[in-house]
């Protein structure tokens, strides 16, 4: 693995078709924002002919009002990968099985004993939660923009994309190691210490950008990735020029060939701006 900092070893834009980046952690800076200098950059890119492609834990309405500035050449990877849309249009979406989604719901609901946890239920109209508390869903509105409390998320009738389950002590201490075995065959995926999803085992963002590079004709060879944190391993596999961020899960640094700048360093805008010079 490379580990330098510097353009040496590293991709000329001339090889470059794809351009792929977790929120938040990664894009994101240290305040959660989009830098101001991500856009002019977002042009250029668009005039190479490169597509930027935003991979992400949040719904599409979250992230098409976020990047609703943008002109051509955007792609939006949601919900970890269950629903992708480029230049507007849908390139592949997946949906859980009802079954396994009120399985979902009993399961949660029965771990509320041992685990502070809050569900959200994303689907493709709108996110929805049963719990009212304020903290949750101040928490939650971060990541869903188009969110609904209901009484009973077993009787909500839109296609679930995905879950999301909010542990507010935090996941690794143990309810994720609850969560698994009793979702399997689920997948169960950390993309925060606080925040697991959980999604159709078939779905993950590596799936998502092989879709997108199938529908934009490219490779991983034309693939640049980066990402922080272990839902970003699948899709910097996907990326042969893969960037872990100065901020990176230890595990992320593992599995990819270069690092970037921190997110509060602007990691994502200076390694690509060194492209374009």
């Amino acid at each position: 693995m490379h580990t330098d900092d510097q353009l040496a070893g590293r991709p000329t834009l001339a090889d470059i078709r794809l351009v792929v980046a977790d929120m938040d952690g990664t894009l994101l800076d240290g305040d959660g924002t989009i830098p101001d200098s991500f856009w002019p950059l977002l042009e250029r890119l668009a005039a190479r002919e490169v597509v930027f492609a935003v991979a992400s834990g949040r719904q599409y309405p979250a992230l098409a009002g976020m990047f609703g500035r943008a002109g051509h050449g955007l792609a939006l990877i949601a919900e970890n990968g269950a629903y992708v849309v480029s230049e507007g249009r849908e390139v592949s979406s997946s949906t859980v099985d009802p079954a396994a989604a009120a399985h979902v719901v009993d399961v949660v609901r029965g771990l509320g004993g041992d685990f502070e946890l809050g569900l959200v239920l994303s689907g493709r109209r709108s996110a929805y939660v049963e719990s009212d508390q304020p903290a949750f869903l101040e928490e939650a509105g971060r990541f869903y923009t188009s969110l609904q409390v209901v009484d009973d998320l077993r009787e909500v009738t839109d296609e679930p994309l995905k879950f999301a389950v909010h542990d507010a002590v935090g996941a690794s201490r143990g309810s994720r190691d609850a969560l698994v075995p009793a979702l399997a065959p689920l997948r169960v995926v950390m993309s925060s210490e606080h925040w697991m999803d959980i999604m159709d085992p078939a779905v993950d963002k590596g799936v998502a950008v092989r879709a997108l590079q199938r529908t934009l004709g490219v490779g991983p060879d034309q693939t640049m990735a980066f990402g922080d944190y272990l839902n970003d391993l699948e899709m910097l596999a996907q990326a042969t020029h893969s960037f872990a961020m100065g901020n990176a899960h230890p595990r992320v640094v593992a599995a990819s060939r270069h690092r970037a700048p921190s997110n509060s360093e602007h990691g994502v805008v200076r390694v690509l701006e060194e492209l374009l010079a």
